[in-house]
């Protein structure tokens, strides 16, 4: 039963990234329309707000699923029931907090955004703040209830349950916009759909598994075992909103809401970047925790490091050099000439991503061996000081250079991690930019090649287009097969065999 949850979860996880991801793609440009680019830049804005009261979870929720995990093994039921009584106290207190933060937030925003938001844009504004804020206050201790199944290994039907509703929701906005809807709505909607999911779940929770939660005694030590796993989980949370939700606070005092919708649809673009990779990321998670047990040498951990990696390289530098030469053709077909700046921020961003996202597999390893402290300073403080240059940088000279110097800090930050990797990931890291840097060179030599091309049909169309794709991809192919190891031959060959068509050929 656990190995169907196990595999039926890690799949329909997938199909949730892919689903969330096509969706969105599917729906930006009709929001965008419908809404028009002013009051998208608004609903955006707004949306970064919440996103950032959202961290203040703690990572509460993930810690959850450890020691909910931790005590059904041990078969500890009233333990389990004591830390639960004490999360939701916890939660009580977190939702309270959100609630205050949220009504200063609210009774600011006329002075906050005076100068960048019309009367009729501070009205919606409020109003979406206060519905986002009971949201969040309701949405927060409810999502510890997904976390008590996932405590138990019940990831598949919380999970169909989430695939149900994103699909709903899109049919929704659809709905919603379609019928003269505005982003108040969507709002409303958002609300309406978080508190059927938490009362179903409570009901998966309470009816279905038998949990019960009871203060049989209150310990103050277990707000401290609680709060001492959750901290790091919250840090790294915050630096992810920190980098790019953050970007569209401060773009909103200083520029109108349609510039912000044009930094939103870039950094949208990236994230799904960013998501791609994590997606692959994640599978090699249980890897990094077997190997940290097993206590591998250096040299078998830095060869697994780095065939994870160049997989993970091959295929995000085949999408960057794709978005390169199609992505501002992309974009314009896709939401249109207005945010053609968008493809540059998404770039940019991209750009930042690339050796953050090649390198997950040394975080999963510094997770698996509870060595998240120094990282998470690093990144904190690196992340801090990157946000506030970016607050002066993006009033006097524009969005773009606030974007390069998040950029900036982020390639510090994977430069200072590097001797931390060596020293306590036990990683060659020497030896793994030496096996890395072909992957580049495939990148450049296949981009000369477009250029080439570009240089003698100079004038775009349809087809031009897709001559310059096809060239690139068959030109990227052809030197990324040149300098692969025999293990990822391997996996393209295994890869072509499940192919109904190719398999034939095997």
């Amino acid at each position: 039963m656990k190995i169907n949850q196990l595999k039926g979860g890690a799949f329909l996880s997938y199909i949730s990234i892919f689903l969330t991801n096509v969706i969105g793609l599917l729906l930006t440009p009709f929001i965008i329309r419908s809404l028009g680019s002013a009051e998208y830049g608004l609903y955006t804005m707004i949306g970064a707000y919440i996103g950032y009261m959202s961290v203040l979870d703690f990572g509460l929720n993930n810690t959850i699923i450890r020691f909910v995990a931790k005590y059904n093994a041990e078969k500890d039921k009233e333990g389990e029931e004591n830390f639960l009584a004490h999360s939701f106290i916890m939660y009580v207190c977190i939702s309270i907090l959100v609630t205050i933060v949220g009504l200063i937030f609210y009774y600011n925003l006329n002075t906050i955004y005076a100068d960048t938001l019309t009367s009729s844009q501070l009205e919606k504004a409020e109003i979406m703040v206060l519905i986002l804020v009971l949201n969040l206050a309701i949405s927060l201790p409810g999502g510890a209830f997904a976390g008590i199944c996932y405590g138990y290994e019940i990831f598949v039907l919380p999970k169909i349950i989430n695939i149900i509703k994103y699909i709903l929701r899109s049919i929704l906005v659809v709905a919603i916009l379609v019928y003269g809807g505005d982003s108040v709505g969507l709002v409303v909607m958002d609300t309406v759909l978080n508190l059927a999911i938490i009362i179903i779940n409570s009901f998966i929770v309470f009816k279905i598994i038998k949990v019960r939660i009871t203060l049989h005694k209150y310990d103050k030590n277990m707000f401290l075992n609680i709060m001492s796993f959750s901290i790091w989980l919250f840090v790294f949370a915050l630096v992810h909103q920190l980098r790019w939700q953050f970007g569209q606070l401060i773009i909103g005092f200083y520029y109108s809401t349609t510039i912000v919708a044009v930094y939103a649809v870039g950094s949208t673009l990236g994230n799904y970047y960013g998501a791609f990779s994590s997606a692959i990321s994640s599978v090699f998670l249980p890897k990094a925790m077997q190997v940290t047990v097993n206590n591998m040498q250096q040299k078998e951990l830095t060869d697994l490091f780095i065939k994870i990696s160049r997989i993970i390289l091959f295929l995000l530098l085949f999408i960057l050099g794709g978005f390169i030469i199609v992505g501002k053709d992309f974009v314009f077909f896709w939401v249109g000439k207005e945010y053609e700046m968008a493809y540059y921020y998404a770039l940019a961003i991209m750009f930042g991503l690339t050796p953050v996202l090649s390198q997950g597999f040394a975080n999963n390893i510094l997770e698996a061996k509870n060595l998240l402290v120094f990282r998470g300073k690093l990144l904190l403080t690196v992340t801090i000081l990157g946000v506030i240059c970016g607050f002066f940088i993006v009033k006097k000279f524009g969005i773009m250079e606030m974007i390069l110097t998040t950029v900036f800090f982020m390639i510090v930050e994977r430069i200072l991690i590097i001797p931390f990797y060596q020293k306590k990931a036990n990683l060659d890291m020497k030896r793994y930019y030496k096996e890395i840097s072909p992957l580049f060179i495939s990148l450049f030599i296949a981009l000369l090649f477009y250029l080439i091309n570009f240089y003698f049909l100079p004038n775009k169309n349809i087809y031009v287009v897709i001559s310059n794709i096809i060239l690139f991809s068959i030109s990227y192919l052809i030197f990324g097969v040149s300098i692969m190891s025999q293990y990822e031959k391997s996996l393209i060959k295994l890869a072509l065999k499940k192919i109904p068509i190719i398999k034939s050929y095997f």
